[in-house]
């Protein structure tokens, strides 16, 4: 029979040879002890550590309940056991953590377990597997057993490293979605307009392609790379569509023209004979929109007064919903041409038909019609107007009998955001 002293040496080589203790070793349990060594050596306040965790805990593998045990193992750890040399070790009982939670022994084990799986916690085993510490006069734990936290603190710039990856990768993918919808929306509604418009094209062909990539819409979370792929087929589609349409409207306007050669002439006469009215605006290339009117050629190249003029900031302004898909779509606006591009390509989501833009622009002009539109966006997004294409209409109306004031308008809706 070995000595007594003997027997103990072998015990103590056994234990050594454990994490702490009388548990089976496995490598994420000696992951979570090398954590909690080195969590020891830093100072992180509890707040911030728990925070960090919570943040990313279902992109590590955190379930509801590993939270629920987490939180109430972390009311257990006083302030100062989060500074350096120090361990935040919880020695609650399985009883009474029980019935905190109210899991079962078996599942409060295996919560316990996936947390220090994960890197959260670790285990200090007393050599019998019981719980204890003991605290100095001053409140610091002089030795304890049992739930080690120290791995929050090693991890805690780790994990807000991930969230504010996790974070931006939302961001992106929530662009991408909006993205994708302006997109879709925009192809449905250019199609629907041009077969009422009775446009000719490739209608049948692009429809049942647009379908398809319908179906291939997430229907739940998605990556930012699945969502990129799939944005450039709609954008690639929705060019299809347009080159489609432009070709259409040239072949209508070439028939137009070719059968009525005599309005041609008409439309062209002003620009031949300057002493004839004009009817076409005059819009100057600034960053500044002039009121449309009728006057002669020489009353337009008159300046308009500085305060009847409208900028491209105030037209955002006063029409934030018009700007926020601008924004969705990723488009920045600087001039009055970027805010022209914008204005065409969100247009057909509420409906506008590429005839009825087509005539903003040949009677109002590039900008005029780019801020009337802008406007009839708005006021559709709002629920003021329940036709686009009458009210831009109505606009091109007002502005032939001179009767159009787009900055009171614009004034008007700002005065309104300001009550």
């Amino acid at each position: 029979m070995a000595p007594i002293g003997a027997t103990e040496a072998v015990q103590l080589q056994n234990r050594e040879s454990l994490p702490s203790g009388w548990r089976k070793i496995t490598d994420g349990l000696s992951y979570a002890e090398r954590l909690a060594e080195h969590g020891e050596t830093l100072a992180v306040p509890k707040a911030q550590a728990m925070a960090a965790v919570k943040r990313v805990a279902a992109h590590i593998g955190l379930k509801a309940g590993d939270m629920l045990l987490l939180d109430t193992l972390g009311a257990f750890s006083q302030v100062q056991d989060w500074t350096v040399g120090n361990r935040p070790i919880v020695w609650a009982s399985n009883a009474y953590l029980m019935e905190q939670t109210g899991f079962s022994l078996s599942a409060l084990k295996r919560h316990a377990r996936r947390l220090a799986d994960r890197g959260v916690i670790s285990f200090k085993d007393s050599p019998n597997g019981k719980r204890w510490g003991r605290r100095d006069a001053e409140g610091f734990i002089t030795e304890a057993y049992g739930f080690d936290l120290s791995p929050l603190s090693a991890r805690a710039e780790e994990f807000e490293r991930l969230w504010r990856a996790q974070k931006a990768e939302r961001t992106l993918c929530q662009r991408l979605k909006r993205q994708i919808t302006v997109a879709r929306r925009v192809i449905r509604a250019r199609v629907e307009s041009a077969i009422q418009d009775d446009l000719r094209g490739p209608w049948s062909i692009l429809m049942p392609a647009f379908d398809d990539l319908l179906k291939q819409l997430p229907r739940g979370n998605s990556t930012s790379e699945a969502l990129a792929r799939l944005l450039e087929q709609f954008q690639q589609l929705q060019s299809k569509v347009e080159n489609a349409i432009q070709a259409a409207l040239q072949s209508e306007s070439s028939v137009e023209n070719h059968e009525d050669p005599v309005e041609l002439i008409e439309e062209n006469t002003p620009e031949l004979t300057p002493k004839e009215p004009i009817s076409e605006p005059h819009i100057q290339t600034t960053n500044q929109l002039n009121p449309v009117n009728r006057n002669s050629l020489n009353a337009r190249k008159k300046t308009a007064p500085t305060d009847s003029r409208i900028d491209v900031p105030t037209v955002m302004r006063a029409c934030p919903e018009f700007t926020t898909w601008v924004r969705a779509i990723g488009s920045y606006l600087k001039d009055w041409r970027d805010l022209h591009r914008a204005a065409g390509h969100l247009g057909p989501m509420i409906g506008l038909s590429d005839l009825t833009w087509k005539k903003a622009q040949e009677q109002l002009g590039p900008k005029t019609a780019a801020a009337a539109l802008v406007l009839t966006f708005d006021k559709h997004c709002a629920g003021e107007i329940t036709s686009p294409n009458g009210y831009l209409r109505g606009m091109i109306r007002k502005a032939g009998a001179g009767e159009l004031h787009l900055e009171r308008s614009f004034h008007g809706r700002l005065a309104k955001q300001a009550a």
